[in-house]
C-alpha cells in the first residue's frame, strides 16, 4: 500500500478529519428527521440494476476513483493517492461469457469496490486476449475473416459484463489483436532480441498436420494426438524462434520463494513453477559391468535420487543402447528379442535378463579402495520402459524407490524381497513398508554409516564420498525448464518482425516500420483451407532487406500468444503510448500489480512467461526501476479462483446425459425422467454442452438480477474452491436483500448528519433504565462484524463469510425492533458501505432511501469504510446466551451468569458453575427437569464455545 504519508499535510488532514467524521463516528439523527416511508414500492431486482447502471454512467462516479487515461496519453492519476492495481486474467473472446467468467469478474469488481471504499485510487481495467488459432478455425468454419468475428465476440462480451453491475475502467480497454498493441509486442520481441534473448534455432517440434502448425508439448494428449484436431502428432525439424528464458532460471526459481511469503502466492502454484522449472540435484554413477572372458566395461547411470544406490537390485538397459547393440551382434537369442520388443509400448514390464552379464556397484568399488573386500553382483537387463535418448541409456532399478523398476522387478524376481534405503519412520526403519516409497525421509540400517540420516543431506555426501575414493560419482545439477519455443506456423497472431535476406541474413525489421501488420488473406477463410496463409500472401512477403536495401522476405510464422499476455499487465498502466510498451512513470505508479485474480490452470505457463518477461524488460529498458523494486515479479499477490460446476442430470440405466426438457423438476428434491418416470441421477460436473448443464449468465442476471446473482455466486462456497452451482438457492439470497430493503425503507430519510460518539451514548445510557438491551445488542452485533468482514475481505479467499456475515447482521437489526431508530441507522450506515462491493445497486438504493442528500455511496464525499469504535468492552455482555441440549438436541435457551474470571474455562470447577446456573433457571426446571427428560439423571456433560452450549448425556 502506498503510505498516506505521500500526501500533502494539508490534503492529509482534510482527509483524515473526514475520515474520524464518516468512520470513526456514527451518524446520528437530528432533530428534524423526515417522518418513516409506507409506501416505498417492493423491491425490484432487476429494474434497480437498470437504474443504477444508468446513473453511474451519466454521473461518472467509479471513473473518477480510477485514474482512468488522460488526453495526452499519460498516467493521469495522481501520485498523492493511495493506488491499488487490480487485475484479473483478461478473458478470449470465444463468444459469450460462461459462469465461470462471471465468477471471475464479479471477484475482481468486489475488490476493486473494497478498496475504493477504503480511500484508494484503484486501477481495475479490462481488455481482450484476442488472438489465437480458436478464432482462426472459427473463422474457417464460418467463412468470414478472423478479425471480424473475434470482434463480434468483443462486443457480445462487453455487453454481459455490462448487465453483472462491473466498475471495470473501459478507457484503458485494449485488444491483443490491435496493431497498437502488437506493434508493442514487436518492439518487444526485438528489444530481446537485441539483448541476446531471442535465438533461432533448428528444433524438433509436435507438428499438427491437420491444423499445419506447431504445438506445445502440452497441447499434446496423453495419446499423443492434437489437442484440438485430435490427429495424431508428428515430429518435425524446422527452423524456429526461441526466447531465452532460460537465462532467467535461477531468478525464477529462487523469486518463489520470497513469493511464498504471507500466503501472497497459492502453495499449489508454487509448487507446479518449481516442478516446471524442474531443479535437479542429481549424480552420474559409474558401474563396472562384468562382460565374458573377464572382460570390463563402465557404464554411466543418471539418477536423481543418489541416496537410493544402496537399495540398487538391477540395472537396465535401453534396448537402443549402445552395448545392447553390440551384445546383439553376436547373440543370437537377444537380436531375436530385440526384434519382438520393437511392437512393445514403452511403459512394458516385459525385460530380458543378460545372464551372462553383471555388474558391480560404485559402492563396492568405494569399499574396495578404503580395504574392504565385499561385493555384490547386481544383475542386468534390457527393459523396453527405459528411453534410448534419456541420459546415457542406462538406469538403476530401485524397486523400493521407484513405482516403475518395483512393478518390473515384481514381474521378474516376485519372489526376492525389495530392499529399502529410505524410510518415513523417524528411527529408519522398514517395518510395515510394502510396495515402493518414493519420498524424503531417514536413510536405514542398509545405508551403513548414513543410517538415520535425512535423505536429502545423506544424497550429498554420498556422492561426494564415492567421488572422492573412486571418482565413479559426479554431482550434477539438472534444469527441466527449456527455452520457451514462440514460433507458430498460423494466420491470427502478432507477425514475427524478422526479414530474411539471402545476403545479409536474418535481419530485424526497423523499429520505424512497426508495426508488420496482418495482410488481409479472405480467400483463405472463404476456401476453408487450413495450414498458415501468410505463405500464399506473395503481395506481403516480398520486401526489401533493412540493411542492403535488395530484395528478401518477411519471416511468415506469428507468435505464440503466451507472447501477448506475458505483457498486457504493462499496457494496461499505459495503453495509449505509442513509443514503448509502458513509460517510466506509469511503470512506477502501478506496477507491480497488486492483486492478480484467474484460474488455477494457468499456474505454469501464462504465469511463467509473465514473470520472465517482466524480469528481462526490467533488467533491459528499466534498469533504474528494477533498482527500486524489492522483488522484480509483477504480480505482488496471486487468487486463483475455483471452477464452477453444474448441475446434471444422467439415466442410471444408461448414464446418458439428460437435456433439461428430459428431466421433470416439479419436485427438486425428486427429479424423474419424464419418458419413463424413473428418478435421475442428480451430479455436479463440469459445465460442458454434451452435459447439457452450462448456465448463460446473462438468462440468469436477467432473471433474478446482477446484485443477487453476484452474492449467490460468492456466498456458495470460499473463492478457491469448486462451486456447485445451485439455482434453487438463490431463493435465500433473494429474500434476504428484500427484507434489508424492506428494513431500511422503515427508517426515517436522514436529512443532516452529524458526528455520534457511540461511547458517549452508551456511556451515558448506563445503568440508566431508558438504556435498552437492544440497542445494545445491535451495536454489539455492528461492531464484531465489522471486524470480521473486514478481515474477511482482506483473506479475498473468504468472500463466502462476508455474505454470511452481513446475513446474520441484518437478522439482528431486523430481531432488534425494540432498538432505536438511531442505533439502528447508525448500524445500517455501517452495513451498507461493507455490502457495497458485492450489491452495489442494493447498496447505492439503500443508502439513498436513508441519506437522499449525499450522492453514492462509492463518492469518496460520501461513504466511508467503517472502523471498530472501541465499544465492545463497555457493552460487554453480564449473561452468556446458553443453548441447553439434551443427547444433542436442543431442548431450551437459558440466559446464565458470567462466571468469575478467577474460574478457569474449561475446569472441572467452571463447568459446575455453569451446570448449577443452568439448574437454577425457570427455563431449565420447566423443559429439562422433568421425569421424560431430567438433566439431574446425567452420565455425562459437555459445556463448549465458553458457554454457549451445554449438552447433558443421559
Amino acid at each position: 500500500m502506498r503510505s498516506l504519508l505521500l500526501q500533502s499535510p494539508a490534503r492529509l488532514g482534510l482527509r483524515v478529519g473526514v475520515l474520524r467524521a464518516c468512520t470513526a463516528s456514527v451518524r446520528h439523527y437530528s432533530a428534524r428527521t423526515s417522518p418513516k416511508r409506507t409506501d416505498r414500492a417492493p423491491l425490484n431486482l432487476t429494474a434497480l440494476d437498470q437504474k443504477w447502471r444508468e446513473t453511474w454512467k451519466k454521473n461518472g462516479s467509479l471513473q473518477s476513483a480510477q485514474g482512468a487515461v488522460a488526453k495526452d496519453n499519460t498516467a493521469s492519476a495522481s501520485p498523492e493517492k493511495d493506488n491499488m492495481y487490480i487485475l484479473s486474467m483478461f478473458p478470449y473472446p470465444s463468444g459469450k461469457l460462461h459462469l465461470g467468467h462471471l465468477r471471475v469478474y464479479t471477484i475482481v469488481d468486489v475488490m476493486a469496490r473494497y478498496h475504493r471504499l477504503q480511500g484508494k485510487e484503484v486501477l481495475s481495467p479490462m481488455g481482450w486476449d484476442a488472438f489465437g488459432l480458436p478464432a482462426e478455425n472459427a473463422a474457417i468454419e464460418r467463412g468470414v475473416e478472423p478479425g471480424e468475428w473475434t470482434r463480434e465476440n468483443m462486443a457480445r462480451m462487453k455487453e454481459q459484463l455490462d448487465v453483472m453491475n462491473g466498475s471495470f475502467d473501459w478507457s484503458r480497454e485494449f485488444a491483443t489483436c490491435d496493431p497498437e498493441f502488437y506493434k508493442q509486442t514487436q518492439k518487444i520481441f526485438l528489444i530481446l532480441h537485441s539483448a541476446g534473448l531471442v535465438d533461432r534455432k533448428r528444433s524438433e517440434v509436435n507438428w499438427d498436420p491437420v491444423e499445419n502448425t506447431v504445438l506445445a508439448n502440452e497441447q499434446v494428449d496423453a495419446s499423443g494426438r492434437s489437442w484440438r484436431s485430435g490427429a495424431i502428432v508428428e515430429q518435425r525439424s524446422l527452423e524456429q524462434w526461441f526466447l531465452n528464458i532460460t537465462k532467467y532460471k535461477e531468478s525464477l526459481l529462487e523469486d518463489l520463494d520470497k513469493l511464498a511469503k504471507d500466503d501472497a502466492w497459492p502453495d499449489l502454484v508454487l509448487s507446479q513453477q518449481k516442478h516446471w522449472i524442474g531443479k535437479t540435484k542429481a549424480a552420474y554413477y559409474d558401474f563396472v559391468v562384468n562382460l565374458p572372458g573377464a572382460e570390463t566395461e563402465t557404464l554411466r547411470v543418471y539418477t536423481t535420487r543418489p541416496e537410493t544406490l544402496f537399495a540398487v537390485q538391477y540395472l537396465a538397459l535401453s534396448p537402443h543402447s549402445t552395448l545392447v547393440q553390440r551384445l546383439a551382434e553376436k547373440d543370437e537369442r537377444l537380436r531375436a528379442w530385440l526384434d519382438t520388443a520393437k511392437e512393445l509400448p514403452h511403459d512394458s514390464k516385459e525385460g530380458y535378463p543378460i545372464s551372462y552379464l553383471s555388474a558391480t556397484s560404485p559402492l563396492d568399488l568405494a569399499q574396495h579402495a578404503t580395504g574392504s573386500a565385499e561385493t555384490t553382483s547386481i544383475p542386468v537387463y534390457v527393459a523396453p520402459y527405459v528411453r534410448g535418448d534419456y541420459e546415457t541409456g542406462a538406469l538403476m532399478g530401485v524397486p523400493a524407490h521407484d513405482l516403475r523398476d518395483y512393478h518390473f522387478w515384481r514381474t521378474h524376481r516376485k519372489e526376492e524381497p525389495i530392499k529399502y534405503a529410505v524410510s518415513p519412520a523417524s528411527d529408519g526403519s522398514t517395518a510395515g513398508l510394502d510396495g515402493p516409497y518414493i519420498g524424503e525421509g531417514k536413510m536405514t540400517s542398509l545405508a551403513k554409516s548414513y543410517a538415520q540420516m535425512n535423505s536429502e543431506e545423506a544424497a550429498e555426501k554420498i556422492v561426494h564420498e564415492i567421488a572422492t575414493e573412486t571418482s565413479a560419482a559426479q554431482p550434477i545439477t539438472k534444469w527441466k525448464l527449456r527455452d520457451w519455443l514462440i514460433s507458430r506456423q498460423r494466420y491470427w497472431g502478432t507477425p514475427i518482425p524478422m526479414v530474411h535476406c539471402n545476403k545479409c541474413g536474418v535481419q530485424p525489421v526497423p523499429d520505424a516500420d512497426l508495426p508488420v501488420i496482418l495482410p488481409k488473406v479472405d480467400h483463405h477463410w472463404a476456401e476453408g483451407r487450413t495450414g498458415n496463409p501468410l505463405e500464399s500472401a506473395e503481395e506481403w512477403v516480398k520486401t526489401s532487406c533493412p540493411k542492403c536495401h535488395g530484395p528478401a522476405k518477411r519471416d511468415t510464422d506469428t507468435m505464440d500468444t503466451f507472447v501477448d499476455s506475458s505483457w498486457y499487465y504493462l499496457r494496461f498502466a499505459d495503453p495509449r503510448n505509442s513509443e514503448l510498451p509502458v513509460s517510466e512513470a506509469a511503470l512506477r505508479k502501478y506496477l507491480p500489480v497488486d492483486m492478480y485474480i484467474g484460474g488455477v490452470e494457468h499456474a505454469i505457463l501464462h504465469l511463467l512467461y509473465s514473470r520472465f518477461i517482466f524480469k528481462a524488460l526490467m533488467d533491459v529498458l528499466y534498469p533504474g526501476v528494477a533498482a527500486d523494486l524489492p522483488l522484480i515479479e509483477p504480480f505482488k499477490r496471486l487468487i486463483t479462483q475455483g471452477m464452477v460446476h453444474g448441475k446434471t442430470y444422467t439415466d442410471p440405466d444408461t448414464g446418458r446425459f439428460l437435456k433439461p426438457d428430459e428431466v421433470d423438476l416439479s419436485d427438486a428434491s425428486n427429479p424423474k425422467i419424464t419418458a419413463s418416470g424413473k428418478t435421475a441421477n442428480t451430479s455436479f460436473e463440469k459445465m460442458s454442452k454434451s452435459k447439457h448443464n452450462g448456465v448463460d449468465p446473462t438468462s440468469f442476471i436477467a432473471q433474478y438480477g446482477a446484485d443477487t446473482t453476484r452474492a449467490h455466486m460468492l456466498f456458495q462456497a470460499p473463492v478457491s474452491d469448486v462451486v456447485n452451482w445451485d439455482e434453487d438457492k438463490i431463493a435465500g439470497v433473494t429474500r434476504w436483500l428484500k427484507r434489508l430493503h424492506s428494513f431500511v425503507a422503515t427508517l426515517p430519510p436522514l436529512e443532516v448528519y452529524t458526528a455520534w460518539d457511540a461511547k458517549d451514548y452508551f456511556q451515558k445510557k448506563s445503568g440508566s433504565p431508558t438504556c435498552h438491551e437492544a440497542d445494545a445488542h445491535v451495536w454489539r452485533a455492528t461492531q464484531k462484524a465489522i471486524a470480521a468482514i473486514t478481515q474477511s475481505y482482506d483473506k479475498v479467499y473468504a468472500l463466502n463469510t462476508v455474505v454470511s456475515h452481513i446475513m446474520e447482521w441484518t437478522n439482528v437489526l431486523i430481531e432488534n425492533s425494540a432498538a432505536s431508530d438511531a442505533v439502528k441507522a447508525a448500524s445500517v450506515s455501517q452495513l451498507l458501505p461493507m455490502l457495497a462491493p458485492i450489491t452495489p445497486a442494493v447498496a447505492e438504493e439503500c443508502w439513498e432511501m436513508l441519506y437522499p442528500k449525499m450522492g453514492s455511496i462509492f463518492c469518496p464525499e460520501s461513504a466511508r469504510w467503517p472502523v471498530v469504535d472501541g465499544t465492545l468492552e463497555l457493552l460487554a455482555q453480564s449473561t452468556i446466551k446458553c443453548a441447553v441440549q439434551v443427547n444433542g438436541k436442543l431442548r431450551c435457551v437459558v440466559h446464565v451468569n458470567k462466571p468469575s474470571a478467577e474460574l478457569k474455562q474449561g475446569s472441572p470447577e467452571w463447568r459446575d458453575w455453569f451446570v448449577d446456573q443452568i439448574k437454577a433457571s425457570d427455563e431449565a426446571k420447566s423443559k429439562v427437569m422433568k421425569s421424560d427428560c431430567d438433566i439431574r439423571q446425567a452420565k455425562k456433560i459437555f459445556v463448549v464455545k465458553g458457554g454457549q452450549t451445554a449438552n447433558f448425556v443421559l
